[in-house]
Formats: C-alpha cells, structure tokens, sequence
C-alpha cells in the first residue's frame, strides 16, 4: 500500500492505514456490536455541526448523490418548489434530480466563478412565493468556490422558506454550526473532509421536517423518513448497510479528534491549498479562481496554452510519478484540479508541486 498514488482529488481521497484496517472485519448487520457503531458514529457526526438538539443523522447507503436525491424527496413535498442556486456541475445535478423527482424548481445560475449572493437570493424570493426550499451547494466541487451560506441562509430564513445544503465537499472542514445557520437539511458523505471510504451519505435533517415528511418519498430505498424512523425503533439499517464503510468512518471520526477536530482539519487544508497556490504560481499556472472565493478542498488551475499539453498525457506522467489529480470540469475553458484534501500535508502538496513541474518540463512545456 505504500506505494500506492496519493490521491490529490476531492474524494475517493488518501485514507490512513487505521483507517483501511478498520474494513478488516466482518460484521453482522444487525448484530448488537453494530448497531452500536452507527449510533456512535450519527452522534459524532451531529456534534460537529452542534445539531444534536435540532437534527437528526440520518445515514443512507451510496454515494454522496444518493444522499442528495434521498433528502429532496423526502423533505420537498410533492407540492413544493425549490429554488436551486447553480454556479457549477453540482448544483446543475441537483436541478436535474428536482426534474426526475417530478418537483417544481427554479434556477438562478451565476457564473462558475461568481458566487450567489444573499442579495440575489432575497430578490429571487420575494419575486416568487411559490418556493418552498432552497437549495444550495456549499462547496462547488467542480471549482472549488465557496458560496456565502451564513448570510445566504439569514435570507431564506427570514423568507420563511427552508434550506437544504450540499455540503459534500466542505463539511468536517469548513465551519457549520445549527445553532447559527438556519437550515432544514444538511448533506455529506464519507469519503470526502472525514477521510473516511466513500458508499455511504448521511443527511441531518431538521427534526420536525422529518417527521412530517411521512409519505413524501418517491421511492423505499431513499425515503429517510422511513430509514430514521426503523433505526430509531430498532437501531438497525432498513436494508444492508455497508459495514465497511461505517467502520471506516467511524476510525477516520477517533484519528479526526485525535487530531484536532475541525478547526486543525481546516488549518491543515488551508496550509495544503496555499503550499499548492504558491508552488504552481512559481511554475506560471494561474488558478481559475480569486483567492477569497477559493476553499481550501480543491483548486482548478487553468490548463498551459502550449499545444504539446495534453491532460491525459499530463495526468498518466504525473501519477507514474505518485499523484493522481483530477480533470477540469468547466464547460468554457481548459483547466484540470487538484485536491488539498485527504491523508497529505504541505511536505506531500510540495512534492505533487514538483512532480508537476518534472512532468512539464518532461513535456517541453516549461521551460524552466
């Protein structure tokens, strides 16, 4: 395993060897032992968002999307109407999954570079009544940008309409406190900021839009009312749960106190993305985004202009050297990504920083 890539991507990510050990043992999904693994792990979950009064975790087989689907037609009654802010391929998804589910939506679309303002939003709102929810992505992981969702979440609130949040790429490293931001559901995953494998999403859902949303769910499998309620009665997952994955987690939740909770979690991405910002700066490879819209979980850099870059070749050079980075998702121009998040510190950054400038001078594109 030592010698596997570091994946610099912004999950599946590098986990820690306890962490891969953890999936080492078989459990019965109904066995007490277990059971009492997930009610750990809801908990710990539900404290570092401080939601344990107004929230419950609810977890859900599969990936982060599963998750996303699951809260929208459970929480989003079927004559409802959410209102999905959209600056990249994220909250485009989260559009098309309104549209599947056969709810009423609306779109405002900033660009990929632009993020919604609380502005916008109070605008948006008042122009139209019929909106119920609003959803919005956090992080979008298809840039990196970070969205204003405290002042953003204000304004819904005082619409007395109700937020539902992707926070798949910010929660467990960037702040979110229930106790501040209003919101109705808040939605992760395992494989992301924890550090954990990914196949399983969780949602916190606001407690009393929970219980009355019996009946709202388009489909058995990802009604989390349904999956709240059995688990709260019997402790057990509805349908297999994917025990691995739980276990992994909740090992990657201990080494995620061990080392400090949130605010190190943070400090070590943010030391990650400034290692990355400045060492590709020096290489001239400009980020797509302005710093003070940059999170610190994934950076998009522009592409070089010079016809001998090709990212496949880029990509395969780069990993044969020991990174695996990420393709650009903009529609516009030509970038490729780069994770700061995962079992990496700056020393690790620093070095996909030179495997990157090796690469390119390899390519005869720098000339440095």
């Amino acid at each position: 395993m030592s010698n596997a890539p570091i994946l610099l991507t912004p999950g599946p990510l590098t986990t820690s060897l306890r962490t891969r050990q953890a999936m080492l043992v078989d459990w019965g999904s109904w066995d007490r032992d277990f059971n009492q693994l997930t009610a750990s792990l809801c908990e710990q979950l539900l404290a570092i968002i401080d939601g344990a009064a107004s929230h419950h975790c609810v977890p859900l087989q599969g990936s982060g999307t599963f998750a996303v689907e699951a809260a929208i037609g459970t929480l989003v009654p079927r004559d409802g109407k959410v209102l999905v802010l959209i600056n990249g391929a994220y909250g485009q998804r989260l559009a098309k999954i309104c549209k599947v589910l056969g709810r009423a939506y609306s779109t405002f679309e900033t660009a990929e570079d632009q993020p919604t303002t609380a502005a916008d939003v109070d605008r948006l709102l008042a122009a139209d009544p019929a909106v119920t929810h609003v959803a919005l992505i956090h992080c979008e992981t298809s840039t990196g940008i970070l969205n204003p969702l405290p002042e953003i979440a204000q304004v819904i609130k005082r619409h007395g309409k109700r937020l539902i949040i992707d926070a798949m790429s910010s929660f467990g490293a960037l702040p979110i406190d229930a106790r501040q931001v209003p919101f109705e559901a808040l939605i992760a995953a395992s494989g992301k900021c924890l550090e954990g494998v990914p196949g399983m999403g969780f949602v916190f859902a606001e407690k009393t839009a929970l219980a009355a949303a019996e009946g709202n769910a388009h489909s058995l499998a990802m009604d989390l009312q349904d999956q709240h309620a059995y688990m709260a009665k019997t402790g057990q997952w509805r349908f297999t749960p994917p025990t691995h994955v739980v276990a992994a987690l909740h090992e990657a939740l201990l080494q995620y106190n061990e080392e400090g909770g949130l605010p190190a979690r943070h400090q070590r991405y943010a030391d990650n993305c400034k290692t990355l910002l400045d060492g590709m700066a020096k290489l001239g490879l400009r980020s797509f985004l302005p710093a003070e819209i940059q999170a610190p979980i994934i950076v998009t850099f522009h592409a070089p202009k010079d016809p001998r870059y090709q990212f496949k070749d880029f990509y395969e050079r780069v990993k044969a050297k020991g990174f695996i980075l990420y393709p650009g998702k903009l529609t516009q121009v030509e970038t490729f990504r780069v994770g700061c998040i995962g079992v990496v510190g700056a020393a690790g950054m620093q070095a996909a920083v030179n495997a990157v400038a090796d690469v390119l001078r390899e390519m005869e594109v720098l000339d440095i």
